[in-house]
């Protein structure tokens, strides 16, 4: 008899189930149908139901979705934050977000706004969206499983205080973040505590400060993504086991600007990307055990700046090519290692005709050191003095890190 009504109540679940699915229905937000406003379509509206936006500008203030739904645009669809409210607030799990244009949201210094905020849910996309001056773009926070793609981010604020960052993650798992275009904010792309995510095929090109910002973020994934004419291009900051592939870096010039920064970075790879046209291509603090393979640097002012801080960083299959300075350190203390790369400052010979120089290359020159000490000295670059000056150096070595050398210089670039 009990075995028979647990069955029972079995079925009764899955039959309740079946019918709360079966029944899902798709309300129609229209300004002159029954359900004129959004605020009334999510009040109404079911988990598992579907809302569908007609065109419009909708101004409701703060718009909430605390139900499993999909939530679609029909047509040019404006939610308006009036420069007042968070436009758009996730509270549930399970949500579809497609084709909205989100403007104009709140600014605050204690509460982070966003265009599309999601808070301590799983399994939200958020997918197509336009978002236009809002403080923060799309902020995840406490989310796992979440999609964000192909979404174009905008803001015009030119002070960093008035303006927050593009695509934000907040102690999050396992996010997706896909063919996304995001400009003029204060950091395109910020992760922060967030493990296990993916970022590719994005665009951040002319933020006030970072294109890409992450700390204390484990286990994740960079791949293809474009870094252009920011502030500085990407900081990599107190992480491990972190994976940059085939990126592209360039035109993140400034005083302090760099393509990439490593900084307290452990266990991690940086393969098959291109740096070009910035101030610094990687500039490695504290770094530990970092693959550089198979990158190409090309017209750089320095192409890699080492600090003496650095261990078992192993640059191997990279091209230099045109760079101001190839290698530059604050110290004489070695505990990384080079091997095969090409560098076209290279002078060496290849009697064997195996593509690899017969005497070792060392890219660090004496006026690098002279700089790193002296930065005004940049004055003197390409005067007969600074070339003597290397020239020396390379005859009687006695300033620049001996052991900071390249035992197999490849004759030709290597083909990546």
């Amino acid at each position: 008899m009990a075995r028979t009504f647990g069955r029972v109540i079995i079925l009764f679940f899955l039959f309740s189930a079946f019918v709360k699915n079966t029944f899902a229905i798709t309300i129609v937000v229209d300004a002159k149908g029954a359900v004129s406003t959004i605020t009334r379509a999510f009040e109404i509206a079911n988990n598992g139901d579907t809302v569908i936006v007609k065109e419009g500008v909708y101004k409701e203030g703060n718009l909430t979705i605390n139900k499993s739904i999909t939530f679609l645009a029909k047509g040019k669809v404006t939610l308006d934050g009036q420069h007042k409210y968070e436009v758009l607030s996730i509270k549930a799990s399970n949500v579809w977000i497609e084709g909205f244009t989100l403007i104009n949201s709140g600014v605050s210094s204690i509460v982070d706004m966003g265009g599309i905020k999601v808070y301590e849910v799983k399994n939200v996309t958020i997918k197509n969206n336009v978002l236009i001056d809002c403080f923060f773009g799309i902020y995840i926070q406490h989310g796992k499983n979440c999609v964000i793609k192909g979404n174009t981010v905008t803001a015009h604020t030119k002070i960093e205080q008035d303006n927050g960052n593009g695509i934000h993650g907040w102690k999050s798992d396992s996010l997706l973040i896909l063919k996304n275009t995001v400009s003029g904010h204060r950091d395109g792309y910020y992760l922060e505590f967030v493990t296990n995510t993916t970022i590719l095929n994005n665009i951040s090109e002319n933020n006030l400060r970072y294109g890409l910002h992450f700390m204390f973020s484990h286990g994740n994934f960079y791949i293809n993504n474009s870094f252009i004419n920011n502030g500085a291009g990407v900081a990599v900051m107190y992480s491990r086991a972190v994976k940059m592939y085939n990126n592209h870096f360039s035109k993140n010039w400034g005083d302090a600007s760099y393509g990439l920064l490593l900084k307290e970075l452990n266990d991690s790879y940086i393969e098959g990307n291109e740096f070009e046209n910035n101030t610094v291509g990687i500039f490695a603090d504290g770094a530990t055990r970092v693959e550089v393979r198979k990158n190409i640097f090309r017209q750089n002012g320095w192409a890699v700046k080492m600090q003496a801080n650095c261990m078992d960083m192993h640059l191997e299959n990279n091209n230099f090519i045109a760079n101001s300075f190839d290698i530059g350190t604050n110290g004489s203390l070695v505990l990384n290692t080079l091997k095969k790369n090409y560098w076209d400052k290279y002078e060496g010979y290849d009697l064997n005709k195996d593509n690899i120089g017969d005497i070792p290359f060392r890219p660090v020159s004496l006026f690098s050191m002279i700089i790193e000490q002296s930065p005004p000295a940049m004055i003197l670059f390409r005067s007969f003095m600074a070339s003597l000056l290397d020239k020396t150096e390379k005859i009687l070595p006695s300033i620049t890190p001996e052991g900071l050398k390249d035992e197999m210089p490849l004759m030709k670039p290597n083909k990546l």
